[in-house]
C-alpha cells in the first residue's frame, strides 16, 4: 500500500516539451486545472501528496516519475536519456531526502527513465528504449539485488516507455496494448488487452485498491471494472499532448 505522492507542478514552458503527440500544444491553464484534480484523485486514495513547485527551466519537469525510482527500499535518482532533462534531478533528489531513505544514483554512460520500469512484488520489469540502455538497466539490476529486489530487461520496438503499453494491476492482472501482448516475460499472466482506438489508456495507475484511468476510454475502464477493480477517471488530455500519461505524473511510495 502506498501513504505518499510526490507530484511537480507543471510550469509554462511545458508547452515547448520535448515530446508530442500530434494532438497539439497543450492549454497551459486547463493543464493546471487538470493536475489539480489529479492530486485530488491521488489523495481520494489516501496518499498524502507533497507539492514541488513548477520549474520553468525544464519544460517536462511536471513528468516528476522518469527522474527517480521510489522502491520500499530505496530511492534511485536515475539519468534520463533525453539529454534537456537531465538537470532535473538535483532537485527530486534534495526534496526526496528529507524522508530519510536509502539513495542510489544511475550514473552515465547509464541512462534511465522510471517510466521504463514497472514493479512487481519484488520484481522490476525494465523497458530497453529510446530513453533506457542497457547500462542503465545494469545498473539498476545491482543496485536492486542490493536491496534483495529483482529486475529484467524487456526490450521495446514501438513505445516511447515501458509503461506506455503496459500497467500492473496487482493480482497478476496487467492492462497491456500491442507489442506487450506477445511478449514471453509477461505470458503467464492475465493481460487485459486494450483496444487500439484506446491504446492510450494502457497507461493507468493501481493505487491502494483504486485503479486511476484517464478519462475518455469507456471500453478499457470498463473491462478493468468487470474484473473487480474500482477506478476514478482522471482526464489529463493537455498531458497527453506531450506523451504523459497518469503515472508520469507522481511518485508514489
Amino acid at each position: 500500500m502506498f501513504t505518499k505522492a510526490m507530484v511537480k507542478l507543471p510550469c509554462r514552458n511545458m508547452v515547448n516539451g520535448i515530446s508530442h503527440a500530434n494532438l497539439g500544444k497543450p492549454d497551459f491553464a486547463l493543464a493546471l486545472e487538470q493536475h489539480a484534480r489529479y492530486r485530488k484523485a491521488l489523495e481520494s486514495c489516501g496518499l498524502e501528496v507533497i507539492v514541488l513547485e513548477a520549474d520553468e527551466a525544464f519544460a517536462d519537469s511536471t513528468f516528476i516519475e522518469d527522474t527517480c525510482l521510489v522502491t520500499p527500499r530505496c530511492a534511485i535518482i536515475t539519468n534520463p536519456g533525453a539529454g534537456t532533462r537531465k538537470g532535473e534531478i538535483a532537485s527530486i533528489g534534495a526534496a526526496l531526502d528529507s524522508f530519510g531513505m536509502a539513495m542510489e544514483a544511475i550514473k552515465a554512460p547509464g541512462t534511465l527513465d522510471a517510466g521504463d520500469v514497472m514493479m512487481k512484488g519484488n520484481h522490476y520489469y525494465v523497458g530497453l528504449s529510446q530513453r533506457t540502455n542497457l547500462q542503465g538497466f545494469e545498473q539498476l539490476s545491482s543496485i536492486l539485488e542490493k536491496y534483495q529486489m529483482t529486475a529484467s530487461a524487456v526490450p521495446l520496438s514501438t513505445v516511447l516507455h515501458l509503461k506506455t503499453g503496459i500497467s500492473y494491476l496487482e493480482n497478476d492482472c496487467f492492462l497491456a496494448f500491442g507489442e506487450f501482448l506477445t511478449k514471453p516475460a509477461f505470458e503467464k499472466f492475465l493481460l487485459l488487452p486494450v483496444d487500439p482506438q484506446e491504446a492510450y489508456a494502457a497507461n493507468c495507475v493501481w493505487i491502494n485498491d483504486r485503479v486511476l484511468v484517464p478519462g475518455g476510454f469507456p471500453k478499457t475502464q470498463k473491462m478493468i471494472e468487470e474484473k473487480g477493480y474500482a477506478t476514478l477517471q482522471v482526464d489529463v488530455s493537455e498531458f497527453r499532448k506531450l506523451d504523459g500519461g497518469l503515472s508520469c505524473l507522481s511518485l508514489r511510495f
